[in-house]
């Protein structure tokens, strides 16, 4: 039986590989809808970028809905910087022929689950928040028809990639990250301790270009971009691979560790807005509220990545 999920994403060019891994993975996950936010981009360019991943990998059956424009409270910041498009990413990428639906996301989400038999959908959350915490602000009850959240985003010792402290998912949207946290879901999380060890290294990307199809060379050029436009700041790390490790996770879970850790988020702190604050050590009375992966096995992980793409046109 496959495993209905739903993706919450901004793509954005790491969200474009995990999308198409989830569609590469059409004998285990069932993807019911991929639900764009604003964060990487504005939400007009991840709405459309949602729907010309669909196009290059010839999915017009999974419907694409927008959500939410701007963080709950906060302004929008983007990453344009580094999810720009150039004319490469432009030949990578066509242009879609599937209308966006007129449902909005969030909308979306709530009927989803209010009609699902109990924890039963999984909610793959590859962006900010703000989606999942306006549905859970506007129907409560769906919390106990998630069967699991699965959120790239965080981190524990390894700090912050958008402030010392904070990791760009969270920091854009903590108040979302907040509430989401609080819920009660089953999360789990791959945070940047997990993502940077997933770096994209020239042997990796050459195992893509040589799939023989059209997915698996513009997924090589898409992870280029993103490393071209992460230097030289991140150093090796510009070429570290997110979101697509939350597809990973529901494939091969084995090839992540981790713990169970109480973690919140703060929302007062000028200097630390968006921090995850992970108790690994367990030195509060706080009770366990996330399953925090802090490891991988990269070379499997990436094994995987092209075992899967081969199958797609």
């Amino acid at each position: 039986m496959r495993h209905p999920i739903i993706i919450d994403t901004d793509p954005g060019l790491d969200d474009a590989v995990a999308i198409l891994l989830a569609f590469a993975a059409a004998e285990e996950l069932e993807v019911l809808g991929l639900v764009a936010v604003a964060g990487n981009l504005p939400l007009a360019q991840t709405e459309r970028n949602a729907r010309r991943v669909c196009e290059l990998a010839g999915r017009h059956d999974v419907p694409v809905y927008a959500g939410c424009a701007r963080p709950i409270l906060r302004p929008l910041a983007t990453a344009e910087r580094v999810h720009r498009e150039t004319e490469r990413d432009r030949l990578l990428l066509p242009v879609p022929t599937t209308a966006l639906q007129p449902q909005h996301g969030v909308d979306f989400l709530v009927e989803t689950l209010r009609a699902s038999e109990a924890r039963t959908i999984t909610l793959c959350a590859l962006a900010p928040l703000t989606n999942i915490a306006m549905a859970l602000v506007k129907a409560p009850e769906i919390t106990g028809k998630i069967r699991e959240l699965v959120v790239m985003g965080g981190a524990c010792f390894e700090l912050g990639n958008v402030t010392p402290a904070a990791e760009f998912n969270m920091h854009l949207d903590p108040h979302a990250a907040a509430i989401v946290f609080d819920s009660g879901i089953p999360i789990t999380m791959i945070p940047l301790d997990v993502t940077h060890q997933l770096v994209s290294t020239p042997a990796r990307l050459a195992a893509l270009r040589i799939l023989g199809n059209r997915c698996g060379p513009a997924v090589a050029g898409l992870l280029t971009s993103f490393e071209k436009n992460r230097r030289p700041k991140f150093g090796a790390r510009a070429r570290a691979l997110h979101d697509p490790a939350v597809i990973g996770y529901l494939l091969r879970p084995a090839l992540y560790r981790g713990r169970e850790v109480n973690v919140v988020i703060e929302t007062q702190s000028p200097l630390t807005t968006g921090m995850t604050v992970v108790d690994w050590w367990g030195v509060t009375d706080r009770k366990p509220n996330v399953r925090f992966m802090n490891s991988v096995d990269a070379d499997e992980f990436y094994d995987l990545l092209a075992e899967k793409l081969a199958r797609l046109p």
